[in-house]
C-alpha cells in the first residue's frame, strides 16, 4: 500500500526533491517554528506518518495524557498544515484559540512540501486544514481528491475568482505580484508596460529576482498557463541574459533595490511595506504595477481547505470562518499588507484598491503544475 502511495505520488515527490536541491525553501520567509510544531517539514516528509514524532502520534499521547486532552483529541483540537509562517500568522491563530478555546497544532513548513506531505500521509494524515500560501498548491490537492467541499456561506464570501470552482478551498488574502523599483535611479516611467519589456538589453546588471521563491514560481505557473510553454521560456532565457542578481527570497530583493544594489526586482507587494515601516518613508523603492492583465500583475491568494479524511471537519470549517471573519481580515491588512477578500473590510491606505490592479484573467486552481515549472526552471538554468 506504502509502495503504491508512493509511486502514484513520485512526481510530487519528485518536486520535493528538487526543491531540497535548490538549498533553499521555495516558501515564505521567516520562521518556521510550530505553536505546537512537531518535526521540520524535510524530516516530516521523509518519515512515516505512524512515526512518534508525526502529529497524530502527538494528539494521541496529549489525550491519554490527562481528560481535557482527550476531550479535545474528540472533537476539540484542531490541527493546521500552515505554508504561512509563523511570523506571519502565529499571532493570529493564538487569537483564534483564545477566543474558541480550541487547541490548535500547527505544523509549519513550504506549501509544497505540506501538500506533498499530506499526499504521502493519505487516510492517515493528521492534517485537519491546509493553509496554503498560494492557490497552486490547494489545487494540487483538490486535484487528488483530498479536500471536502466547503459550505456555500464560507465560499460566498469570497469573490469566486479568489476561490476554488469546485468549492474545495477559498482564499483568505490577496497577493499581488509587482516590480520593485529604485526611486533614487527610476520613475515609473522608466519601466516597460509588460513583463517582458525587461528582457531588453538595457537592462543587463539591473535586475534582481528570488527563482526559489514560491510566489516566483507561481507567476512562472501562470506564465505558462496564460501564454504557453515557449513564451514563458522565452522570458526566463531573456532575463537570465540580462544576469539579474540572484536573492534567497522577496525580502532580500526588496532591501537590495532600496540600498541601489540594483535598480528592480519581482517581487510581491507587501514585502515594500515591512520594509517602509521598519525604515521609514524615505526607504528608496516603491512598487510598480504592471497593467492591460499582463502575467507580471498576478493576483494571487493564500487560501485554505478542509481534508476530506478530517476528523474535525466542523472546527476546520469553524477556523477557516474565523480566517474570514472582519478581524482576521483586518489583521491581514494592518499586520501583513495583504488585500482582505471580504466586503466591508479595507486594504491598507498604502496599497491601490485591489479592483484597480488588472490582473491577467487566470482560474487559479490552473496554478497547480509547480513540477512543470521546476522542470523548465531547470531546464533553462536558472535552477
Amino acid at each position: 500500500m506504502f509502495a503504491h502511495t508512493i509511486r502514484r505520488f513520485m512526481p510530487v515527490l519528485l518536486t520535493i526533491v528538487i526543491l531540497a536541491a535548490c538549498g533553499s525553501p521555495a516558501g515564505e520567509t521567516g520562521g518556521t517554528s510550530g505553536n505546537q510544531a512537531s518535526s521540520a517539514p524535510a524530516a516530516s516528509t521523509a518519515a512515516s506518518p505512524t512515526t512518534e514524532s508525526s502529529p497524530a502520534a502527538s494528539v494521541e499521547a496529549s489525550a491519554a495524557a490527562s481528560p481535557e486532552a482527550a476531550s479535545a483529541a474528540s472533537g476539540g483540537e484542531l490541527t493546521i498544515y500552515s505554508g504561512r509562517n509563523e511570523e506571519l500568522i502565529g499571532a493570529l491563530i493564538k487569537q483564534y484559540e483564545a477566543q474558541s478555546g480550541a487547541k490548535v497544532n500547527v505544523k509549519y513548513g513550504d506549501t509544497a512540501e505540506l501538500a506533498a506531505t499530506i499526499l504521502e500521509e493519505g487516510e492517515n494524515s493528521p492534517a485537519d486544514v491546509f493553509f496554503a500560501q498560494d492557490a497552486g498548491a490547494l489545487g494540487a490537492l483538490a486535484k487528488e481528491d483530498r479536500l471536502a467541499t466547503l459550505p456555500d456561506e464560507l465560499l460566498n464570501q469570497v469573490n469566486e475568482r479568489f476561490r476554488s470552482p469546485e468549492g474545495e478551498w477559498v482564499g483568505v488574502s490577496g497577493r499581488a505580484r509587482v516590480v520593485v523599483f529604485n526611486t533614487k535611479t527610476l520613475t515609473e516611467t522608466d519601466l516597460p508596460e509588460t513583463i517582458f519589456g525587461f528582457t531588453d538589453p538595457k537592462w543587463k546588471g539591473r535586475l534582481g529576482w528570488a527563482p526559489t521563491n514560491g510566489s516566483f514560481q507561481a507567476f512562472v505557473t501562470a506564465l505558462r498557463t496564460l501564454q504557453g510553454e515557449d513564451k514563458a521560456r522565452e522570458w526566463l532565457e531573456g532575463i537570465k541574459a540580462n544576469e539579474p542578481k540572484v536573492y534567497d527570497n522577496n525580502t532580500a530583493v526588496v532591501k537590495a533595490v532600496g540600498a541601489g544594489e540594483i535598480d528592480a526586482g519581482f517581487v510581491n507587494h507587501y514585502y515594500l511595506f515591512r520594509q517602509i515601516k521598519e525604515q521609514g518613508e524615505g526607504f528608496a523603492a516603491r512598487n510598480y504595477f504592471l497593467k492591460n492583465g499582463d502575467p507580471g500583475a498576478l493576483v494571487n491568494v493564500a487560501g485554505a481547505g478542509v481534508l476530506k479524511r478530517s476528523k474535525n471537519a466542523a472546527a476546520g470549517e469553524k477556523f477557516i470562518s474565523f480566517l474570514l471573519s472582519a478581524e482576521a481580515q483586518q489583521y491581514f491588512s494592518a499586520q501583513t499588507y495583504e488585500y482582505p477578500l471580504i466586503e466591508g473590510v479595507e486594504p491598507s491606505a498604502s496599497l491601490p484598491p485591489l479592483s484597480t490592479i488588472q490582473t491577467p484573467q487566470l482560474d487559479l486552481s490552473k496554478l497547480e503544475d509547480l513540477q512543470g515549472t521546476l522542470k523548465l526552471l531547470q531546464d533553462v538554468g536558472i535552477l
